[in-house]
């Protein structure tokens, strides 16, 4: 599931990269994108409590500019090993402080933080932000138990767009957060907008309200509970009021308060991270998804629009040839081919070598009695007129779908684009596959006309019948042949023997069977060119134009692997990885 997040979190940052400024959805991909980094820290956390259980307690504090989170974590580690800065933003890094651990017993943060390198904390850089540090805290604290505390940066700073990815994985990675307000911030939008991203988390909280004046403890607090309940449905957390200090401008723990993370600390349960993982994927999961579904259906309309228009394209070929009476002449091609099949032994030598010299001056033009390739037949004239225009029609449907997709408008404009700059080579290679389909089908046909002769070899007399017939129109032509001196061989030598055996078959006890084996072949020619050329020749290469769209302007996202995120996603339904 991790890797599923990550990549839709690149897909998220890719295309929002490909946007123009003043395009509407990149507000919209921007939240789905911090929702994203959100889910992919909360799952690093929960393979870090599984991978490395014995990493201690995690307590991060949190809040906006100046609130004064670098002085409360001295305060709460006694020990000013935090740098403070009355400049806004001045802490740009998660740095953790180990209180009362090792950094050996905190090894498995590495994994946690991902691409983040581990630093010590004086070789942080302001220009660098893919980076954390990790330190001992040299002094003992009465205020918290053996931990990791971390000093996280400001989260609603102009800049804080550049280091908030080390924010979130912060709050994360805490078993306990800390929200750290003042008087001024207490009340900020960005306050309570983080608050309530994070309520999916369940994190044990504090609120620690910095640089109060005396007395307005109360109304702060009562103030604060309001906010929280709009902006969150769990309980209202404790709240520390901290009063501000003149002489020292550093803020004070409550004497009545130093116990309170160690009660804290029994709230932390870690048993149900999996469970709240879960929550929080199908709180956002189709949201994050919506524009890849859209995707996905416009895949799918696309396809539906490539097989309407390729049954569209079978149908014309259907009525323009297969059905056509005078241009359909496959059958009469098998007859032609039964024709050379019905030679009568003995003499049929001397018969056909004496036809060869005949009618030399024709075969010489025409290639007769050679296998060689036919000239273009009518049939293959429609076919590639046929697939041209399928590639027309469906480009003129791209462009209606431009004006009437509004929400895919980009994607089918992308796709038509597309398809213009390929048709060229799709036709291309149609043409070679309608060339090829031209010779391999021959086969058919003299297995057709192979049939057919077996089926005589059943009928002797009328097998007979058929010799004589062939015998005798040979014997004309080759008078014929003497006058003309091959003039006209083609029609002469094929013709009357073609018309004189078609006559024969049909009136004769095979005629029923001669229909059959016509409207077998013409069958399985329409379903040759159907998977030949129109599936293996265009509909495969049309359905898969749209894959080379841009990545910059799509998710590119297969059925399969969001098939596969979503049967990962629900093998943690009902929590059965507990620690």
């Amino acid at each position: 599931m991790l890797e599923f997040i990550q990549l839709l979190n690149q897909r998220y940052q890719a295309i929002i990269a490909n946007l123009k400024a003043d395009d509407p959805q990149i507000a919209l991909f921007q939240l789905r994108l911090e929702q994203l980094i959100f889910t992919e820290a909360f799952i690093r956390k929960g393979e870090l409590l599984e991978s490395s259980p014995q990493t201690p307690l995690q307590i991060a504090i949190i809040g906006p500019t100046q609130a004064g989170k670098s002085s409360i974590s001295n305060l709460i580690l006694n020990n000013q090993i935090a740098s403070v800065s009355p400049l806004a933003g001045f802490t740009v890094h998660p740095q953790g402080f180990c209180h009362q651990v090792s950094l050996q017993d905190c090894s498995g943060l590495q994994g946690f933080f991902g691409r983040f390198q581990q630093l010590d904390l004086a070789e942080l850089s302001k220009e660098r932000h893919d980076c954390y540090s990790l330190t001992e805290n040299g002094s003992v604290s009465e205020l918290i138990p053996p931990c990791v505390f971390w000093d996280t940066p400001d989260f609603d700073s102009i800049d804080s767009a550049d280091y908030k990815e080390g924010v979130i994985r912060t709050i994360a990675l805490a078993d306990i957060v800390v929200l750290a307000v003042s008087k001024e911030k207490y009340a900020d939008q960005s306050v309570w907008e983080m608050m309530s991203t994070i309520e999916s988390f369940h994190q044990t909280t504090l609120i620690c309200v910095n640089k109060l004046a005396e007395g307005t403890e109360d109304l702060i607090i009562n103030s604060l509970r309001e906010k929280w309940h709009i902006a969150r449905q769990d309980e209202f957390p404790k709240v520390i009021p901290m009063l501000f200090q003149k002489q020292t401008a550093k803020p004070v723990w409550p004497a009545l308060e130093k116990d309170v993370f160690f009660q804290l600390q029994q709230s932390v349960s870690q048993q149900k991270h999996f469970e709240y993982q879960h929550s929080l994927l199908n709180k956002y999961w189709y949201d994050w998804l919506a524009p890849v579904v859209a995707e996905h259906e416009a895949q799918k309309i696309w396809q539906a629009l490539v097989d309407k228009n390729i049954e569209q394209a079978l149908e014309e070929y259907k009525r323009d040839f297969l059905n056509h009476p005078q241009y359909y002449d496959t059958f009469q091609n098998a007859l032609v081919e039964l024709l050379e099949l019905l030679e009568i032994p003995g003499i049929s030598g001397v018969l056909t070598k004496t036809r060869r010299v005949l009618t030399w001056p024709a075969r010489k033009i025409f290639g007769i009695g050679k296998k060689i390739s036919r000239p273009k037949s009518q049939e293959h004239t429609l076919l590639n007129q046929i697939g041209e225009h399928l590639l027309i029609a469906l480009s003129d449907q791209l462009l209606e779908k431009v004006d009437s997709d509004t929400k895919q408008n980009k994607w089918w404009k992308d796709s038509y684009l597309l398809l213009r700059q390929q048709k060229n080579a799709l036709l291309e290679n149609y043409q070679v596959a309608v060339n090829h389909y031209g010779t391999s089908f021959q086969q058919d046909v003299e297995e057709t006309a192979n049939r057919l002769y077996g089926k005589l070899e059943e009928h002797p007399l009328i097998l007979n019948g058929l010799r004589a017939t062939r015998l005798t129109t040979d014997v004309a032509v080759m008078a014929l042949m003497i006058e003309t001196g091959g003039i006209g061989a083609h029609d002469l030598i094929i013709t009357p023997a073609l018309l004189s055996m078609t006559s024969l078959l049909a009136e004769s006890a095979v005629g029923s069977f001669m229909s059959k084996a016509e409207a077998e072949l013409k069958q399985h020619q329409l379903e040759t060119v159907k998977q030949d050329l129109f599936i293996a020749g265009l509909q495969q290469a049309l359905y898969k134009l749209p894959e080379q769209l841009s990545d910059k302007s799509r998710f590119n996202i297969s059925p399969e692997l969001l098939k596969k995120a979503e049967q990962q996603r629900d093998e943690k339904k009902h929590g059965i990885r507990i620690l």
